[in-house]
């Protein structure tokens, strides 16, 4: 008797587990019908069932939306470089000091000689002098005459290195006294970065300010002003030198830039940070499709920017979406998937 009680038992137990996932099945085809359509916009694109919520549910879970307004955003290209130390070219500096200093002790030593040997003529012409005094003299001033040369020789030659090197701009504010520009680089005020475009890219014109960051986030980068074309590269593409403030860098760090695109202007809308969730590594936003109906809709073509994420295609101006509040409601779409299976074992 108790073993066809225990067989009963575990026969309705199992019979119980099948009708529950028959259920589960049902719903989730139904969940499926209720998808929201829109066929229109291919990089628009819905994963999940409608949430419906009612005005005092969304109350109480603190969900407030935005009506999205068209914005304009200038477009970028990503390119790469690094925070570049500037100890090599100090050395330089440095070596050029040392030669600016040898030319002036050199040019002391043959005005002493041009007036020792004029004194000598002086003396040799009167007869008090004789010819091999002269001809000494004489020697001593062709060699403060070569020093001058060799010296003046030697600083160019350390000028013409520091062009080849790093550029005309460089050079100059290296060479030039006073430095200020030069001492903003060395006190850490301004960091210098070597940015190499990628090869079929280029920048229109001089000057153009762009962003970067050493953590390749977008919304966290930081300005920086164009200075040089680089002389050197490790790359195909072309180099440049730019000046940045950002007070995070340090010499060494490679870093992210985002250049603008000069003759080419986007549309889109921008999304508050707190609008984007991520799911699987791709980005979501919640839209609400009526007074009471939430969709999770998949953006595609967005890109940081330091209020939000700016998204060119998908989202349109007037659509609502859900700025604060989309956690909880990722949370209640997601928990309303997991089956509730209570085992009587």
């Amino acid at each position: 008797m108790l073993y066809f009680r225990g067989l009963r038992r575990y026969i309705c137990t199992r019979l119980k587990r099948i009708n529950t996932l028959l259920a589960v099945c049902a719903l989730a085809y139904c969940l499926v019908l209720t998808t929201p359509s829109h066929a229109d916009d291919d990089d628009l694109k819905t994963n999940s069932a409608t949430l419906t919520l009612t005005a005092h549910a969304q109350q109480l879970a603190g969900i407030t939306t935005l009506t999205l307004t068209p914005t304009t955003r200038q477009a970028e290209f990503t390119a790469y470089g690094k925070v570049v130390n500037i100890q090599p070219l100090l050395e330089l500096r440095n070596r050029y000091k040392l030669a600016v200093t040898d030319n002036r002790a050199a040019l002391a030593r043959y005005r002493q000689a041009q007036q020792d040997i004029n004194r000598q003529q002086d003396l040799y012409r009167s007869g008090i002098s004789s010819k091999r005094n002269l001809q000494a003299q004489q020697a001593q001033w062709q060699s403060a005459q070569a020093q001058v040369a060799s010296a003046d020789l030697q600083g160019t030659a350390i000028k013409d290195e520091a062009r080849l090197l790093w550029g005309k701009t460089l050079t100059d504010w290296a060479f030039a006294a006073p430095a200020q520009e030069l001492d903003a680089l060395i006190t850490g005020q301004r960091h210098l970065l070597q940015i190499t475009l990628p090869a079929n890219k280029q920048l229109d014109k001089p000057g153009v300010q762009i962003v970067a960051d050493a953590s390749g986030n977008r919304s966290l980068a930081r300005p920086a002003l164009w200075l040089s074309v680089a002389t050197q590269t490790d790359a195909q593409g072309a180099s440049h030198f730019f000046q940045s403030d950002d007070n995070r860098l340090i010499a060494g760090m490679k870093v992210t830039a985002w250049i603008p695109e000069q003759h080419q202007a986007l549309t889109g809308v921008t999304l508050p940070t707190s609008a984007v969730l991520w799911l699987m590594g791709e980005a979501f936003v919640y839209i609400k499709t009526s007074t009471d109906s939430f969709a999770r809709l998949a953006i595609a073509d967005y890109f940081a920017v330091a209020d939000g994420y700016f998204v060119s295609t998908g989202l349109k101006p007037g659509d609502q979406v859900v700025s604060l509040g989309a956690q909880t409601l990722l949370s209640e779409e997601l928990r309303g998937q997991i089956p509730d299976l209570d085992d009587d074992d």
